[in-house]
């Protein structure tokens, strides 16, 4: 066995050696070409891709209190303080952001990277920095545009996401954990991913190219340099990357975009439907054959699924012909259709099949207390502007004597939740309150202190 291992040995050598005199000496470098064929490479591609992938940091300020314990009015008085005791909180975010409009500098990025700033820094390729302004945000889809003023900026241009394929190459530019602008190769993993953990509009785009923190808003572009993703979020234990990279497909990103700069936010219509999982367990309980779907428990009053004759229990098994799996796939159905466009629902009633058109409407961005529960008469009640970093429902004002006052309503409080229950827009809060509740406690963010406030019925 010794001489027969030795020969392989002697013979590896030899042809290593061969290689080596057959190729160009290059101190710590590929070769150009083997051959006659020259190596590919990315290096010309992302070359004219990088100066339209900027850095951006953002400043918030806000002040919190120093200890609880003081959010306590009877607290404060025991102790001889009339106001809460805060300091300033800075926080500082890193991320990247795509140049979309050279000539009018608007860049695409995500929502969370400018959230609650105050302060917006855009730094590009060539080292210099430029203060940005927020032309719209939209938490849902987690998009925003952003604005700077600079000479001479080159934009990226869309491609048509709808043609990406499992198996496409792909290559991540961004700034990661803030060491400058990186470059990470990879291919399309899936698509239309949905159901991560998360609320909004889903419909990712799953790769293997690397992205970390402060790849947020970056580029995704194929291999001829056109954009075909915002990357946003990764799957990961450890919060680095781990090959589950998700991006926002070129074509809902600028669909969001075009409206952030003609009108500042996104203008989504609603069905007006509370739904659910179709689970095992509640199918048997309903008599349902079907193995997924989307259920209906609730039909908001005037709402267009009421005009419809859409009914509580009904099953949503699809929307224009696409199936409907779980109740996400109709939250999406509903956020990636046009404002007033009509779409055709496929409903199990009772094992009975139907088909019932329903035409978006636009979701009030406005309500009165009255309207929503006796006890707050007096109050009206506004959505949140996403820039400000909470996510609740504003009280614009609060009339002097009214119930809503006397029950320790103030203008300018943000509405975060009821009963336990999350109310990040009027569309959760007006849910809420068709369960008409007996007794409510009111979650409040009033001048950066969190309060609860319990009303009886």
């Amino acid at each position: 066995m010794l001489p027969v291992s030795r020969t392989r040995h002697l013979r590896l050598g030899i042809a290593v050696v061969a290689l080596a005199l057959a190729l160009p000496a290059f101190a710590g470098t590929l070769p150009e070409a083997v051959n006659g064929q020259a190596l590919p490479s990315l290096a010309p591609m992302i070359a004219r891709v990088s100066p339209a992938v900027v850095n951006i940091s953002s400043t918030s300020h806000r002040r919190v209190a120093v200890n609880p314990f003081f959010s306590d009015p009877i607290m404060r008085q025991f102790f001889g303080m009339p106001a809460v005791p805060s300091r300033e909180l800075v926080q500082q975010s890193l991320g990247s952001g795509v140049i979309v409009n050279a000539q009018k500098g608007y860049i695409l990025t995500n929502n969370h990277v400018i959230a609650g700033s105050d302060d917006i820094k855009v730094t590009l390729t060539d080292g210099k920095s430029y203060t940005a302004k927020v032309i719209g945000a939209d938490a849902v889809s987690d998009l925003a545009v952003i604005q700077i003023h600079a000479p001479g900026l080159v934009a990226l241009p869309f491609a048509d996401s709808s043609k990406l394929r499992v198996g496409d190459f792909v290559v991540a530019l961004g700034d990661p954990f803030g060491l400058g602008q990186s470059a990470t190769s990879g291919i399309i993993s899936g698509l239309q991913r949905q159901d991560l953990r998360r609320s909004g509009v889903q419909n990712y785009i799953q790769t293997d190219a690397s992205i970390n923190p402060g790849n947020s808003g970056g580029a995704l572009v194929n291999l001829d340099g056109q954009l075909v993703g915002i990357n946003s979020m990764i799957y990961s234990p450890s919060g680095a990357s781990a090959g589950l990279g998700f991006a926002i497909p070129s074509n809902l990103a600028a669909d969001v975009m075009k409206q952030l700069i003609a009108h500042g936010k996104v203008e989504r219509g609603s069905l007006g439907v509370d739904v659910q999982n179709l689970t095992a367990r509640v199918a048997a309980a309903l008599g349902i054959k079907a193995s997924g779907g989307a259920l209906i428990t609730n039909v908001l009053p005037d709402s267009p699924a009421a005009k419809a004759g859409l009914k509580p229990g009904d099953l949503v098994t699809s929307v224009n012909g696409n199936p409907v799996t779980d109740a996400q796939d109709l939250r999406n159905a509903q956020g990636l259709a046009p404002l007033g466009s009509t779409l055709r629902l496929g409903v199990d009633r009772g094992g009975r099949q139907l088909v019932i058109d329903a035409t978006l409407t636009a979701i009030s961005s406005q309500a009165s207390g009255a309207s929503l529960d006796a006890r707050l008469a007096g109050a009206s009640f506004s959505d949140t502007p996403s820039g400000n970093g909470i996510e609740g429902v504003t009280i614009t004002d609060v009339a002097p004597g009214s119930r809503a006052a006397r029950n320790g309503l103030d203008s300018g409080d943000v509405l975060v939740g009821v009963n336990n229950v999350a109310t990040p827009n009027l569309v959760q809060l007006r849910r809420v309150f068709s369960l008409h509740p007996r007794v409510l406690l009111l979650t409040l963010v009033r001048q950066g202190q969190m309060v609860q406030l319990q009303i009886g019925g």
